[in-house]
């Protein structure tokens, strides 16, 4: 489960940020996780749940952001979500795509006092 290293990494990076900012607590912290991330989002929030009890932030939420597959055609230049991992244009029907997102994995907020 290293959804479980993953929860760890995300307190220790708010609670150092929040301590250079002379943050008091951290309320809520919010991640995005892309639908390719291979991240168990029930699993983070398990995770994040039991480490944040020892870590002196018991009353941090952790909110989840999906990020859907998006691909952009490298011949039209369409950029479109990705149904089913089918990466063909809708478009030209090319198959030669970019990964636009759908990898994410970040913190991308955090809030308290």
């Amino acid at each position: 489960m290293h959804e479980l290293s993953i929860a760890d990494n995300i307190i220790n990076a708010v609670k150092e940020a929040s301590q250079s900012r002379g943050m008091l607590a951290v309320s809520k912290i919010g991640v995005r996780i892309g639908s390719l991330s291979s991240v168990d989002p029930d699993a983070l929030t398990f995770g994040f749940d039991v480490l944040k009890r020892d870590q002196g932030m018991m009353d941090c939420e952790l909110a989840i952001e999906f990020v859907k597959t998006t691909a952009r055609c490298t011949k039209c230049l369409y950029e479109f979500k990705v149904e089913d991992c089918v990466f063909v244009c809708p478009q030209c029907a090319s198959s030669q795509c970019d990964l636009v997102s759908g990898q994410e994995l970040e913190i991308a907020y955090f809030e308290g006092e």
